[in-house]
């Protein structure tokens, strides 16, 4: 298992994360787009969907709020990546119990299981376990 932030923007993700490559003197690894998804429209079609910033052996990943109404505070997310998808399950329950499932666990487009929720603290979490 392995934990990396998440933080939402409202619209700035891509200038943000080229802020942290350069200080940080790291490499985006990717930078999608909601245009080149299902979730993709003529408002959101240039926004990042997805981003994904590695330097030295941590990584951050970063998106655009489709709605641009990401609060500061509540704009990041903690991202946990499993290779058990069993163990994501149980800990996905155990997290949102008390707190909001804000999407349920299931199978994505980019060929994953993910979900997420709020746990009773207020914190957002993210969880995604590579379908192979």
């Amino acid at each position: 298992m392995k934990l990396n932030p998440y933080i939402t923007f409202n619209g700035t993700c891509e200038e943000a994360m080229n802020y942290y490559k350069d200080c940080f003197d790291g490499s985006i690894e990717s930078m999608q787009r909601y245009g080149n998804s299902p979730m993709g429209n003529e408002e959101n079609k240039n926004k990042v969907l997805h981003s994904t910033l590695k330097f030295g052996e941590s990584i951050i990943m970063a998106a655009d709020s489709s709605d641009d109404k990401a609060a500061t505070g509540s704009n990041i997310s903690l991202s946990v990546n499993y290779s058990n998808p069993e163990l994501m399950e149980k800990i996905f329950a155990t997290l949102s119990d008390g707190g909001v499932v804000t999407m349920p666990l299931q199978d994505t487009f980019w060929g994953a299981r993910f979900g997420m929720c709020r746990d009773k603290f207020g914190v957002n979490w993210m969880f995604n376990c590579d379908v192979k």
